[in-house]
C-alpha cells in the first residue's frame, strides 16, 4: 500500500527556513502555493507505488533550538488566519507551514466573534513587523453554518440549540448569511430552487462562501492601521473533498487558491451572486 510522508525537517544551526515574504501580495502566493503542493500530494494516491513525500524545511530556532536553548524563540508569523475549528482542516498543513509561520485564531464557523477580533486585533499590533496578511478560511461541509441552515429549513429542530446561549450564539450570528444566501438562489436559479434535490447542500456551501469573504470584508475595515501599514486581507474555502482552496469571485466566478474580498457592499452583492451562480454550487442543486 502506498504511503504519504509529510516531513518538517529543522537542519543545522546555520540552515534557516524560508525567507518571510516581504509584501501581502508574496505571503498570498506562498500560502497559494503550499495548498497546491498539500493538494498535489495526494492528488495521485493509489494503492501501488514507493511512498509520497514532501518535505517542508523549517528554522530550528523556530523550535527554540538555536545555540543558548535558554530563551523562548520570537514569534514572526507573516500571516493570520482566522479558521474553523473543525478537526479536518489543519490549518499549518493545509497550507504547507510549520510552526512559528502563521498566526492562527480558530472558532467553529469562522465568525468575527469579541474573542476572534481580539485575537486578530493583537495580531495587527504586536506582530506588524513580521504580519503580511490576514486570512478568512471556511472549508466545505462547516458544522456551524450547517446548523444555521437547518435551523431555517427546520425551525423545530433549532428549540434544543436554543437553550445553550454559548451554541445559540455562534448560530444567530450566522443567520442573515444564510438568509441572504437562500434569497440570492431563489433570485438566480428561481423560487421553486427549494424544491431541487440538491438544495440544502447547495444552500450550506453558498452560505459557507459568502461567510468567508464577508469576514474578511469586515476584518479589513475592522484594521485599517494595519492595511495602511500594507497588510491586506484575503478569504476562501477548504475544500475537504479535494483539499484545494477555492474562492469565488464577482469577477471570474471561482478561482483556486485565496482571493481579496470585496471593497464595498455592491461587491459583496456580486460576489455572492456569483457564488450562487458558479459551477460548484450549480452541480449540488442537481444533486
Amino acid at each position: 500500500m502506498r504511503t504519504v510522508e509529510l516531513v518538517y525537517r529543522y537542519g543545522s544551526l546555520h540552515a534557516h527556513g524560508r525567507p518571510q515574504p516581504p509584501d501581502a501580495a508574496s505571503a498570498r502566493a506562498r500560502l497559494n502555493d503550499g495548498n497546491r503542493a498539500f493538494a498535489a500530494l495526494l492528488d495521485h494516491f493509489d494503492e501501488t507505488g514507493g511512498p509520497a513525500r514532501h518535505i517542508v524545511d523549517g528554522d530550528r530556532r523556530d523550535l527554540g533550538l538555536d545555540a543558548g536553548g535558554d530563551h523562548a524563540p520570537t514569534q514572526h508569523p507573516f500571516a493570520a488566519i482566522l479558521g474553523c475549528s473543525d478537526a479536518r482542516a489543519p490549518i499549518e498543513l493545509l497550507f504547507n507551514e510549520g510552526p512559528n509561520e502563521l498566526f492562527v485564531v480558530r472558532v467553529a464557523g469562522n465568525g468575527l466573534g469579541a474573542e476572534s477580533l481580539g485575537s486578530l486585533s493583537y495580531a495587527a499590533e504586536q506582530l506588524k513587523d513580521s504580519l503580511r496578511l490576514m486570512v478568512v478560511l471556511g472549508h466545505s461541509g462547516c458544522g456551524a453554518l450547517t446548523a444555521a441552515v437547518d435551523a431555517i429549513l427546520e425551525p423545530n429542530g433549532y428549540l434544543s440549540t436554543a437553550a445553550d446561549f454559548a451554541l445559540r450564539g455562534i448560530i444567530d450570528r450566522l443567520l442573515p448569511i444564510v438568509d441572504a444566501s437562500a434569497r440570492d438562489l431563489a433570485e438566480i436559479h428561481g423560487r421553486d430552487v427549494a424544491d431541487w434535490p440538491g438544495y440544502r447542500l447547495a444552500l450550506i456551501e453558498t452560505a459557507i462562501a459568502v461567510n468567508a469573504a464577508l469576514a474578511a470584508y469586515w476584518a479589513r475595515r475592522q484594521f485599517p492601521l494595519a492595511k495602511s501599514a500594507g497588510v491586506r486581507t484575503a478569504y476562501g474555502v477548504y475544500l475537504l473533498e479535494t483539499r484545494a482552496i477555492w474562492s469565488p469571485t464577482s469577477g471570474a466566478g471561482a478561482a483556486r487558491g485565496l482571493a481579496e474580498p470585496p471593497e464595498d457592499a455592491a461587491g459583496l452583492a456580486k460576489l455572492s451572486a456569483a457564488v450562487v451562480r458558479s459551477d460548484r454550487i450549480a452541480r449540488l442543486l442537481e444533486r
